[in-house]
């Protein structure tokens, strides 16, 4: 159900997005953020979760946190909280989900 944005509005959203990882100080904040924001801004159906999860990774491990991966079993979990986040706004289920992913990865 989500749309993405309008391709003229992306270089202005990639660069507030930039600027949002720079000044969070919070990793976590940045891993979740950055994973959500990405694929919220980016306007082409292929390449948005392989980029978006290897962002969340790197914000991740270097911050001392595990890489994780999606399991195919959770893959339906992790679309439905990508599209609640997008949808009606409300990320704490999308957050949920990746905190549930290190916890297990430890």
């Amino acid at each position: 159900m989500h749309v993405p944005l309008n391709p003229d509005a992306v270089l202005d959203a990639m660069e507030a997005l930039g600027n949002m990882m720079k000044e969070e100080p919070d990793s976590l904040a940045r891993a979740i953020l950055g994973h959500f924001f990405f694929v919220y801004i980016h306007p082409y159906m292929d390449g948005n979760g392989r980029t978006a999860r290897f962002t969340m990774n790197s914000q991740l491990v270097t911050s001392g946190y595990p890489w994780v991966v999606v399991p195919l079993e959770r893959r339906e979990q992790y679309m439905k909280a990508l599209e609640k986040a997008s949808v009606e706004e409300d990320i704490s289920e999308f957050a949920e989900f990746v905190l549930s992913l290190i916890a297990t990865a430890r």
